[in-house]
C-alpha cells in the first residue's frame, strides 16, 4: 500500500515548487502535538525570512527520523535523492578534508529537508561562494547551571555596547533554549581563525566589564554560576541553530530574531513553530537589514594583540580539532594539578 503523503506548494524566487511530504501526520514534538506537515507548513510561512538568514551558506542538517524524542544524526553531505533545485558547495573541515554541503537557495529546499526528517538547520558563518571567510561574527551566550535567560539579557546588552565600541552593529536572537546569540555582519576578508580571535577579544572585554556575571573559562569546573561566552562557536565547521530554525526541544521553540528593545521581558519559550509565523507577519523580521552594511574586525584584532602582549594567550580548541599553535594543554585543570599543589 502506498504511504500517505501530501504535496505542498512552496512559493519561491523561481516560481512555485511542489514538494512531497511523506508520513505527514508523524508527530515530531509529542508534547506540543506538532507533526511533520506542521513543520513543513511552518517553513513555507517563514520561508523568505528563513532563506534571508540561512540561505547561500553551507548548512548542516540535524535529522530526527522518529521525532525529537528519537535518535538523531547530522547530515553534512547532501542527502541522496535531492531534487534538481538543490545545490551543494565544497567546504574544508578542520581535518583538512573537503566535502560538499547543502546550500539553501529558496524555501522549497528547506521544505524538502523537512521531508528528509530535518528539524534543526545549522548554517555556516560564511557564504557558499567564499566558505573560508565568514561574513558574520557570532557570539553564543550560554547560561550555566544556576543561571538562565534572564541572566543572558544584560550580558547581551553589554555585548552590544562592546561591539559598538569596536565599530560593529549587533543583532540578537534567542537560541531557542536558555541562551542568546549575538551576531554582527562583517566584511568577508578574514578566515575563521582571525574571526575566532576577534570573538575572544570581544568576550574578554565583556568579561572585564561584567566579571561577576560572565566568564570565558572553557572548562566547566571553572565557570561557576556565570554566563559562558562560547568562543569556540566561531571556529570553522562550528555552527549554531540558524535564525527561525526550530529546536529539538519539547515545546518546539524557535531560534527567533528580536529587536533590541524586545529583549527585556522576552520569553524564549513563547517563540515556537506555532507562534512565529504570526509574529513575523505582524512584527516583521528584525534581521531583514542585517547585511546592508558590513563592519571590520580590525579593532577587535587590535584588542586581541593587546591582550596577547598582556599575557593573555590562545584559548583551548574543541577536542576534535588538531592541536593549534599557541593552544594551552587540553587537560582539565583539576586533573592537571600535582598532589603537592
Amino acid at each position: 500500500m502506498a504511504s500517505e503523503a501530501e504535496i505542498l506548494t512552496v512559493p519561491g524566487p523561481h516560481g512555485d515548487r511542489q514538494v512531497r511530504i511523506s508520513s505527514p501526520r508523524r508527530v515530531l514534538w509529542p508534547q506540543a502535538g506538532i507533526t511533520k506537515i506542521d513543520l513543513a507548513r511552518y517553513l513555507v510561512a517563514v520561508g523568505d525570512a528563513f532563506v534571508a538568514a540561512n540561505g547561500d551558506r553551507p548548512v548542516s542538517l540535524q535529522r530526527f527520523p522518529e521525532g525529537v524524542d528519537g535518535e538523531q544524526f547530522f547530515s553534512k553531505n547532501p542527502p541522496k535523492g535531492a531534487p534538481d533545485f538543490v545545490r551543494s558547495v565544497p567546504v574544508t573541515y578542520p581535518s583538512g578534508r573537503s566535502h560538499p554541503q547543502l546550500v539553501i537557495d529558496e524555501p522549497a529546499v528547506a521544505v524538502w529537508a523537512v521531508q528528509m526528517n530535518t528539524i534543526v538547520f545549522h548554517p555556516w558563518a560564511s557564504r557558499a561562494g567564499d566558505p573560508d571567510n565568514p561574513d558574520q561574527l557570532r557570539i553564543d551566550l550560554d547560561p550555566q547551571p544556576g543561571t538562565g535567560f534572564d541572566e543572558a539579557i544584560p550580558a547581551a546588552i553589554e555585548l552590544r555596547a562592546v561591539l559598538a565600541d569596536a565599530g560593529l552593529q549587533a543583532f540578537v536572537k534567542t537560541s531557542g533554549n536558555r541562551g542568546l546569540h549575538v551576531f554582527a555582519p562583517i566584511e568577508p576578508e578574514r578566515e575563521f581563525l582571525d574571526v575566532r580571535h576577534a570573538v575572544i577579544a570581544a568576550a574578554r572585554e565583556l568579561e572585564r566589564r561584567m566579571p561577576e556575571r560572565v566568564t570565558t573559562a572553557w572548562w566547566k569546573e571553572e565557570r561557576g554560576e556565570k554566563l559562558f561566552v562560547d568562543f569556540n562557536q566561531a571556529n570553522r565547521d562550528r555552527t549554531m541553530a540558524g535564525a527561525y530554525s526550530p529546536r529539538a526541544l519539547p515545546g518546539a521553540s524557535v531560534s527567533c530574531p528580536l529587536e533590541w528593545d524586545e529583549l527585556d521581558g522576552a520569553d524564549p519559550q513563547a517563540f515556537t513553530v506555532l507562534t512565529v509565523p504570526e509574529r513575523l507577519a505582524t512584527v516583521g523580521d528584525p534581521w531583514a537589514r542585517m547585511h546592508e552594511e558590513h563592519g571590520s574586525i580590525d579593532t577587535l584584532l587590535q584588542w586581541w594583540e593587546r591582550d596577547l602582549a598582556a599575557g593573555l594567550g590562545e584559548l583551548p580548541f574543541p577536542p576534535d580539532f588538531p592541536k593549534m599553535p599557541g593552544e594551552p594543554m587540553r587537560v582539565q585543570p583539576s586533573r592537571a594539578r600535582t598532589p603537592e599543589e
